[in-house]
């Protein structure tokens, strides 16, 4: 386990906090874009957020969905559901003490899953483009968890 007065020093953990903060910027603009698309296509969800386009009935109107902004949203979710696993596992598996080689492939290849997947989504690829993005990231996730089951807690 690591030393954690010597955090700064570790390298592993430090590759962590790198890819971390790519996929968690990576997250927030989705967010961003999400709000963006909202905007310019003037499609809301609240009524709150259309009433400075009209009154009663015309504000109405911009209170409905809309494909491009709904895969922009579902984009953003699918963001959710797997970048929040992959920082409490990989944050554990940093901690753990794996080699420098093997976690940099863990991280690397989740951060361009992720990446790789909000295009295809965004982009509407052909499947299996988006699926195989998403199998990419959520398998190493889990092999990260199942080499901290294997190798380091206490079963």
């Amino acid at each position: 386990m690591a030393d954690f007065t010597q955090l700064g020093k570790n390298e592993v953990f430090l590759a962590f906090t790198t890819y971390a903060t790519i996929v968690l910027l990576k997250m927030m603009f989705m967010s961003s874009a999400t709000a963006f698309f909202r905007v310019t296509k003037k499609v809301f969800i609240n009524p709150e957020d259309c009433a400075h386009l009209g009154k009663g009935e015309n504000a109405k109107k911009y209170l409905r969905t809309d494909d491009s902004v709904e895969r922009v949203r579902r984009a953003h979710l699918n963001d959710l559901e797997n970048i929040v696993p992959f920082l409490g596992i990989g944050l554990l598996y940093a901690l753990s003490g794996p080699s420098l080689s093997t976690a940099l492939l863990h991280f690397r290849l989740f951060v361009g899953a992720r990446i790789y997947h909000t295009i295809a989504y965004l982009f509407a690829f052909r499947q299996p483009n988006r699926g195989l993005a998403f199998f990419v990231g959520y398998g190493v996730t889990f092999s990260m968890a199942f080499s901290l089951l294997r190798n380091k807690l206490y079963l």
